[in-house]
This record gives structure tokens, C-alpha cells and sequence, in this order.
């Protein structure tokens, strides 16, 4: 039978406590780098095309825990942080843009006048109704066929009698048919991402003189 002494016995434990202390150094080290490299890819991700989030969570898949769930709490705190960052990020990224949000004004210039319509479902008919503030009938736009969703137009300016409407503000109405039965519809209001509002709730946009919305409110990009 053989025997260890109580010296080799000794060595053994402080060699495998040393094994034991660089491998969890090893370990901790490679997950604040994982942690490291998919806060950097958040912060860095393309606004236009984030990253999913099944690919997010594939990642943190590949990541394995070794302190227990208060290390893991910590760990999705801080990417909870990185992900409120990317989406302000992405949020920024659209000041200065164009937008349609929901709303019936259309304001005309000599340049003409952006406006936009939404269906729930396609239609074979959509006929936009231009009023002035006393709430009398300019013009109609019609469109054929058109799919379900939402829609810019460009209005010239042009009167029913072919002169052309002053430039100010005015109202649009849409009617939408498909065989014959009403399709659900709205009109959109243009304008333009003025700035970003960050709060408990998440990222608000404010745009122009038209109000605050949040991003499903949002309709195009133009």
C-alpha cells in the first residue's frame, strides 16, 4: 500500500488550491470579457439593425455561471444598462428625420405638402378629402389597389377648379373600399424628429410642434 507524506500531502493541497484559484481567475476573467465584448457590440450595433434578441440570448447562453444568482443578477443589470444605452442610441439616430405619425393636418408651402394615409387591409379604392379651416372641400387624391399598410403622397397644391390653394394648414380625410365594403383607415400627419426624451417608461420622440410619441407610434421614415 502506498503512502504520501505529510509535506508531499501538504504540497498536493496548496498545488490544487492554486489550480482551483487561477481556474475561477480564468473563468472570471473570460466572462468579463464576453461581458465586456457584448456590451461593446450594443453600444456599436447599427441603429437601423440592432441585434435580435434570440441572437443576444444565444450569446448569454454560451456564458457559464459560476458565483450563483447574485453574480447573475449582476451581470443582467449591467447588460440591462448597455441595452437602455443602445436604445437611446438608436433612438438619437432618428433626429432629424421625417416622419408620419398619426394626425390629419397637412401643411402646405410652395413646395407642396407631405402627408400619409394607413389601411388595415388592402383596398381597392383610397380616396383622400383636402379641406381648408372651414372645413370646405379643396380637392381629392385617389389611389388604386393599394396594399395594406401605411402610405406617403405628395400634394402640389392643386384646387378641384385648377387654381391653386394658398399655402397654410389644412385637413385630409380618407375613405378606403375594397368590393365594396369599408377598410379601416387613418390619416398621417408629416414632420420631423426634433429631439429624444429618456424616461421610466422608455424612449419618447418629440417631434416638431406635432407632440411627444413613442416609436410604434411612429408609422414611416421618410
Amino acid at each position: 500500500m502506498s503512502t504520501v507524506s505529510g509535506t508531499q500531502s501538504s504540497q498536493n493541497t496548496m498545488s490544487s488550491l492554486a489550480r482551483s484559484t487561477s481556474s475561477t481567475t480564468t473563468t472570471k476573467s473570460e466572462e468579463s470579457r464576453f461581458l465586456t465584448l457584448l456590451t461593446t457590440q450594443l453600444r456599436n450595433q447599427d441603429p437601423m439593425n440592432p441585434m435580435e434578441n434570440a441572437e443576444i440570448t444565444s450569446q448569454l447562453a454560451q456564458m457559464s455561471t459560476v458565483d450563483g444568482i447574485e453574480r447573475l443578477n449582476k451581470m443582467f443589470q449591467t447588460f440591462l444598462d448597455a441595452q437602455g444605452t443602445s436604445d437611446s442610441m438608436q433612438a438619437a439616430a432618428l433626429v432629424g428625420h421625417s416622419v408620419l405619425v398619426e394626425g390629419r393636418k397637412l401643411a402646405l408651402t410652395s413646395a407642396g405638402a407631405v402627408g400619409g394615409f394607413e389601411v388595415d387591409a388592402d383596398a381597392d379604392k383610397v380616396v383622400l378629402t383636402i379641406k381648408d379651416a372651414a372645413g370646405v372641400k379643396v380637392n381629392e387624391i385617389a389611389f388604386d389597389d393599394v396594399a395594406a399598410g401605411s402610405h406617403n403622397f405628395v400634394w402640389d397644391g392643386s384646387a378641384s377648379d385648377g387654381a391653386r390653394a394658398a399655402d397654410g394648414v389644412y385637413t385630409i380625410e380618407v375613405a378606403a373600399t375594397k368590393d365594396g365594403k369599408a377598410v379601416k383607415g387613418r390619416t398621417l400627419e408629416f414632420g420631423t424628429v426634433s429631439s429624444i426624451i429618456r424616461g421610466p417608461t422608455g424612449t419618447d420622440f418629440q417631434v416638431g410642434s406635432l407632440g411627444i410619441f413613442k416609436f410604434d407610434d411612429i408609422k414611416q421614415i421618410l
